[in-house]
């Protein structure tokens, strides 16, 4: 694996390519998004790829990768750039990309801006709630896990968190008339250690979530454009946006095995099922060929 380092307009972007240990096999490079993840969290998925080369990278902000444009915030048209920076420098032609949550949103960003960039995009989960047919009472729940952080911490904010991601069908008067869910119920502290800079819970990613994608340019563009959704996942909230996107785009979406993240290691924190879940990314992008 060799790390590569690339200077963007307010960053300086880190990123990895992993050579193919069995031949390319004529396989455009694949490329590995997610938000807020960086890309410690495709290590498992990518071992599973051997027969491409892999380029894995770490936002701006986040792990290796510095900003200095004095914000805060993850703005999927600006981590976009960062991307179409990196996908430029390869100098390989349009690549593959699959991106995860709020990488995901980051894809169909970048799609929307350079459709040359891209062949073919797995987007996994896109976490939009302004596609949702209840979109402003998703809104309204999503705004409440901020808050619980803003008001309470860490343990308070990842458990409103779990409660709304586990919630199946849309956001009921049931759902608002729960109380706040204990942090001792999901094995979370209770204590507040102050921090207010979790790039999940807090509003540092709203841009994310309140993105609204371009239909009429991701119709337009090149790129085929895949929006998978995990087979664990039906009825839930990225389950839901997930089919509503692919609803927008007129196509289908194409389950994947496990969950949100379902390609994580099996002893990572989230376990999910990485061998299962390359062998059918592995599929979902041979489709083209």
């Amino acid at each position: 694996m060799e790390t590569h380092s690339i200077a963007t307009a307010g960053a300086e972007v880190v990123y990895d390519v992993a050579d193919a240990q069995n031949g390319e096999a004529g396989h455009p490079p694949l490329v590995m998004i997610g938000q807020p993840m960086d890309a410690s969290g495709f290590r498992a998925l990518a071992s599973y790829l051997p027969d491409r080369v892999v380029v894995t990278y770490d936002p701006r902000g986040l792990g290796r990768s510095t900003r200095s444009d004095g914000e805060v915030t993850n703005t999927p048209t600006v981590q976009a750039e960062d991307v179409h920076a990196i996908i430029t420098a390869l100098g390989a032609g349009p690549v593959d990309l699959f991106a995860s949550s709020g990488g995901a949103v980051t894809a169909l960003a970048l799609v929307a801006a350079h459709p040359g960039d891209v062949r073919t995009l797995v987007a996994h989960e896109p976490p939009l709630p302004g596609v949702l047919p209840d979109a402003e009472r998703a809104e309204r729940a999503l705004a409440a896990v901020h808050q619980a952080y803003d008001s309470h911490g860490f343990g308070s904010g990842m458990a409103a968190f779990i409660a709304m991601t586990s919630w199946r069908g849309e956001f009921t008067d049931d759902y608002f008339a729960q109380p706040a869910p204990d942090p001792a119920m999901f094995g979370m502290p209770a204590d507040d250690n102050g921090s207010r800079d979790d790039p999940l819970l807090s509003e540092r990613s709203s841009a994310i979530t309140g993105y609204q994608p371009d239909v009429d340019a991701l119709k337009a563009a090149p790129t085929r454009i895949v929006i998978g959704v995990g087979e664990e996942s039906e009825g839930i909230f990225t389950g839901r946006t997930s089919l509503a996107v692919a609803q927008l785009l007129e196509t289908e979406a194409v389950v994947f095995p496990s969950h949100h993240g379902g390609f994580a290691a099996e002893d990572s924190g989230y376990p999910g099922q990485p061998e299962a879940f390359a062998n059918r990314l592995r599929e979902v992008l041979d489709e083209r060929r």
